[in-house]
């Protein structure tokens, strides 16, 4: 049988959830990786798909990774990145410098190697002449968890001159700073006369360190704009701010709330002290990641107060007008559908029939190898989700390399919420160009999720 099938295409469908909140502003949210250094594709297809995840994008909800790019690509689609809620992490690339200058605060939520919140490594042409010669961190002012590591980083020359005690939260956190160049310290390259006694990012006059800790008054609990003890930052902020007001922040310590830095989001509930009762407040909001929203996005679950992308053990997944939520099960919790034959070779096709009954998957499907004898994937023609809560290396669909593929059989899918699609190297599939992908992966929600807040940007730099 002969095959005119295009088995180019690498194209990948990128999509996000959306919702709006009233507000002076927006955010733009997108999904971060966990990677790590492995990855399952050509460079090319890498940085399409970083492209598409973080073109636009200004709080990225996870990891920041960038590793293996070459030193002729154009990365400006990264300055818009404001926040990280888990690590950043560079790694075995050429590029000169990174346009990250927007970005404030590294949250560290999840830690590369269990502490690090910044991990800069190995970043130069192996017997060339290219390679990372500057951070491009100039606005970064906190990393409210975790520590610092920047090792074997041939060009990098200002790294040491960063006053990373002035950025790290937590004093003790581990700041690694080792065999990077030059090796000389006669060689080591001065800040601008402009900065003062202030450190540098590299030697421009725009970057000089913005201090916001180590200069501030003993008055100031954290942070502050100013020297002076009444130029202190409020309480709940991060990064620093412009004035003493929850509203003047750079960003937040705990839950943006429309622009107002609070310790909690308000809640479900609230105390009527004139008829001594617990009432329903008009103002609750869920809390997703650092910030309060009035409806969780369409791919997540409600659980109390807070939108989670999976119930905890004692509860179980519903749906009430709407909106799914997380309830208590009332005794065992039914268990999910698992894979009872990984690990028994050789599979019987015939018990992949199982999947049959699967109309949701919460997380991703990931299909890299597939029986010969089954020329599609129809065992799941009943699915019609895929929520894309957790995804795998940023996908929440992928069918790649299964030869004797010809048609992917997925009639009923209806929605995937989260994630990119990526279906490659399938040499004998055809049909796929006919699928509407955009409607599947856009038909709900638009390209991000929006976040109405106020924008607070740094505009000073605080001297001793």
């Amino acid at each position: 049988m002969t095959h005119n099938c295009d088995t180019s295409c690498n194209k990948c469908f990128s999509f996000y959830t959306f919702f709006t909140l009233l507000s002076p502003s927006l955010l733009t949210v997108c999904p971060g990786t966990q990677n790590g250094l492995s990855t399952t594709k050509d460079s090319e297809i890498q940085y399409n798909q970083m492209k598409s995840m973080y073109t636009n994008c200004n709080i990225v909800m996870g990891n920041l990774e960038i590793t293996m790019m070459e030193h002729n690509r154009d990365y400006s689609f990264l300055q818009s990145i404001k926040e990280v809620t888990g690590y950043v992490l560079f790694a075995v690339n050429q590029f000169s410098r990174l346009p990250l200058d927007q970005l404030r605060v590294i949250r560290g939520n999840t830690l590369y190697e269990d502490q690090y919140a910044l991990a800069v490594m190995l970043n130069y042409q192996k017997n060339g002449q290219h390679g990372l010669q500057e951070l491009g961190l100039t606005q970064l002012t906190e990393i409210l968890r975790g520590g610092v590591k920047i090792i074997q980083n041939k060009f990098l020359s200002y790294a040491p001159q960063v006053n990373w005690q002035d950025i790290v939260k937590n004093g003790s956190a581990h700041i690694m700073i080792e065999e990077n160049g030059p090796i000389s310290e006669s060689k080591i390259q001065p800040c601008h006369e402009s900065c003062k006694d202030v450190p540098c990012w590299g030697p421009g006059s725009d970057k000089c360190q913005i201090l916001t800790h180590t200069v501030c008054a003993p008055q100031c609990n954290s942070r502050c704009f100013g020297t002076n003890p009444n130029e202190c930052c409020h309480t709940e902020c991060a990064g620093g701010c412009r004035g003493p007001l929850d509203t003047d922040c750079f960003a937040c310590k705990n839950f943006n709330n429309l622009g107002s830095c609070v310790p909690q989001c308000p809640q479900a509930l609230i105390y009527n002290k004139h008829a001594f009762r617990m009432e329903p407040n008009p103002d609750a909001k869920y809390q997703y990641g650092s910030f309060c929203v009035s409806e969780c996005p369409a791919n997540f679950l409600v659980d109390g107060s807070s939108c989670v992308s999976s119930c905890p053990s004692d509860k179980k997944e519903v749906e009430k007008d709407g909106v799914k939520r997380c309830d208590p099960c009332g005794g065992l919790c039914p268990k999910g559908k698992q894979d009872e034959y990984n690990g028994i070779p050789p599979l019987n096709p015939e018990k992949l029939k199982i999947f049959k009954t699967v109309e949701e998957i919460t997380d991703y499907l990931s299909i890299q190898s597939w029986p010969d004898s089954l020329s599609n994937l129809s065992v799941f023609s009943n699915l019609r989700v895929i929520q894309g809560r957790t995804l795998y290396k940023g996908y929440s669909l992928m069918v790649m390399k299964i030869k004797s593929l010809s048609s992917l059989g997925f009639r009923s899918l209806q929605k995937v919420n989260d994630g990119v699609v990526y279906i490659t190297g399938n040499k004998k599939l055809c049909y796929q160009d006919t699928v509407n992908w955009t409607r599947i992966t856009l038909m709900f929600k638009l390209a991000r999720t929006f976040l109405g807040v106020s924008v607070v940007s740094p505009k000073q730099t605080l001297t001793k």
